[in-house]
């Protein structure tokens, strides 16, 4: 797997990234970044303060010059915002500089996920299932055009979705090595 560059994972908040991420790099002997906690650690500040203080525009310049700095490792993995996608740069920096995998998940485990989350600025709404559900039309089609790999974390372990990346990643690597 030292083949591979950096193994960026991509999808909408509940998701999983951040637990897998931790798991896949553990799994894969690689450094692992999520560019959400890494923006908090050099601002000194959580991320519905951002929100608050700079609206999600400044939000999103942060998140973008924190993907190009974070994209420009070599051999992580990194956990992204969910709407880390929505600019196109960062979409291209993405695919340039990994393989991208989307980690797949309904509206309703989302909803699961993240009930009782007060630490998400763009569900501080009162109907999360609609926000959740505007998102996801905006966003999965641009999570599958920037993907590598889809993979689906709904009522699977983090560690079956680890093992089902590995085999995935190891298909693209030498497809007549992986039969799994």
């Amino acid at each position: 797997m030292q083949d591979l560059p950096n193994l960026i994972l991509v999808g909408p908040m509940g998701a999983g990234k951040s637990t897998i991420g931790r798991l896949l790099a553990a799994e894969l002997s690689r450094e692992f970044y999520d560019s959400d906690h890494e923006i908090q650690a050099r601002c000194g500040a959580d991320i519905p303060w951002i929100f608050d203080v700079e609206g999600e525009a400044g939000f999103r310049q942060r998140e973008a010059h924190m993907i190009d700095e974070l994209t420009q490792l070599e051999s992580v993995v990194i956990a992204t915002g969910g709407g880390a996608v929505l600019r196109e740069d960062n979409r291209r920096r993405l695919r340039e500089r990994g393989t991208v995998v989307y980690l797949f998940t309904t509206v309703e485990q989302q909803l699961k996920r993240v009930a009782k989350d007060r630490n998400r600025p763009l569900l501080q709404r009162p109907d999360r299932e609609a926000t959740l559900r505007e998102m996801f039309e905006l966003r999965d089609p641009l999570y599958r055009a920037t993907a590598d790999v889809v993979v689906r974390t709904d009522r699977r372990s983090p560690r079956a979705v680890v093992n089902e990346i590995v085999r995935r990643i190891q298909r693209l690597v030498d497809p007549l090595q992986a039969k799994a």
